[in-house]
């Protein structure tokens, strides 16, 4: 058996354009990993109250809105190349700014123009304009297990991220420098990699663009955010992943890792460990939904795989010590992410092609805008010590009831592949 053999399928016949957009993913999820062990005991090592960095971050994924809405809806106008340049650069100046101050006011104004991820996730105009310019150089009967991988390229890095973002703290911690140096070491590591990306970015050919700008039949006038005649069903998905992710936001990565830290007194060090695997499992499970997504259809596949994961976040605050609480957070993350590359795939999917880079950012600020809000309620919820299982309960009822809403609005909408 040769190398190539023990390559999938899929990735064998990837353009180099997307081997790049593969690479960028991974650079990306890895800072973003990195930063959201440490980024909430790093502002709280530097003065802020819980409170305070609740609202620091909601401010700041309210900035991601802004700033992606902006970029995306443009980025087929203005380039996508040179989009994803501008949202790297802005990347590496809000990590730049960050390690730089202490100030609420000024850390606000960073964190609200700059791209800082709290949760691990995506956030900015990366993704959506990533997605659109793969669906440009893969075909569709491959595009689903395509965005597998990619995911799964996120989820390691993110992993990958985490881990040694909460070990090169514990590192330099034991080197006598003070916590908030430690911590500040993995910020500045975030704003290098935000530098990567940009040079990375440059080598993306017009392979990447639009190819077609105005659709037959229709016109740039009648568009709204840059989409036509894809409106309804964008802002109908937009609307429900909202909701997915305003409940996702009571228990972001950075929240969840504090979490584990005030309850059963988790160092960061430890903390990076436990969500490496639980970011490699939530990789893995992307590869399975590609499969599953083919026998039974996307939004099933979307729909079936959520719903336990669900069940298993209520589960987490409920268990009694450690160990239990880590093995029902790695099942959890074991299927939780299943849906992403299915709902990617799905939005790319059923919009027409010179409105993906739109429909891609309207659904993916969506869910920026969902997650914007829920961090303030959570850092109040955390600075009371009887109510920091809270938003574990919160975040698994909301998400139960987008499963639900979204099976009954979108089973009957099929994507074009799946029409036979």
């Amino acid at each position: 058996m040769s190398l190539m053999d023990l390559i999938p399928t899929a990735l064998r016949a990837l353009p180099r354009d997307a081997v790049v957009l593969f690479l960028t993913r991974f650079l990306r999820l890895f800072a973003y990993g990195a930063l959201s062990v440490v980024l909430v005991f790093y502002l709280v090592s530097l003065g802020l109250t819980t409170a305070q960095v609740g609202l620091l971050l909601t401010l700041t994924l309210a900035g991601d809105i802004a700033i992606s809405l902006l970029l995306t809806t443009r980025a087929d106008q203005m380039g996508r190349r040179l989009t994803l340049i501008v949202g790297a650069i802005l990347m590496a100046g809000a990590g730049i700014a960050f390690a730089s101050t202490h100030n609420l006011l000024f850390l606000i104004v960073a964190g609200t123009i700059g791209v800082i991820s709290p949760s691990g996730n995506e956030v900015g105009p990366f993704l959506s304009i990533e997605q659109a310019a793969l669906s440009h150089v893969v075909s569709a009967a491959s595009r689903t297990e395509v965005f597998a991988w990619y995911t799964l390229a996120g989820s390691v890095a993110t992993a990958l991220g985490a881990l040694c973002g909460g070990a090169a703290s514990g590192i330099v911690q034991k080197a006598s420098f003070s916590a908030s140096d430690s911590y500040r070491v993995v910020v500045l590591l975030y704003a290098a990699l935000g530098m990567a990306l940009a040079f990375l970015f440059l080598n993306l050919s017009s392979s990447t663009e639009v190819r077609d700008s105005v659709p037959e039949g229709g016109s740039a006038a009648k568009k709204f955010l840059g989409v036509g005649h894809s409106r309804s069903i964008v802002f109908k998905l937009s609307s429900l992943f909202a909701l997915d992710s305003f409940a996702g936001g009571f228990v972001v990565q950075s929240f969840a890792a504090y979490w584990f830290y005030l309850r059963f007194g988790v160092p960061p060090a430890k903390l990076g460990v436990i969500f490496f695997w639980a970011n490699v499992l939530a990789g893995i499970s992307a590869l399975l939904a590609s499969r599953l997504a083919s026998r039974i259809g996307l939004v099933k596949t979307m729909v079936v795989t959520h719903l336990p994961s669900n069940v298993l976040l209520i589960l987490v605050p409920l268990m009694p010590n450690l160990v239990l609480a880590v093995v029902v957070l790695l099942i959890r993350f074991s299927i939780s992410q299943m849906d992403v590359p299915t709902r990617q795939s799905y939005t790319m999917a059923v919009v027409r092609p010179e409105e993906r880079s739109a429909a891609g950012g309207i659904t993916g600020v969506a869910r920026t805008a969902g997650a914007a809000i829920s961090p303030i309620f959570v850092g109040f919820l955390f600075s009371r010590p009887a109510l920091i299982d809270v938003p574990f309960f919160v975040a698994g009822i909301l998400k139960i009831g987008y499963d639900l809403a979204l099976y009954r609005g979108f089973a009957a909408v099929r994507p074009p592949e799946e029409a036979d």
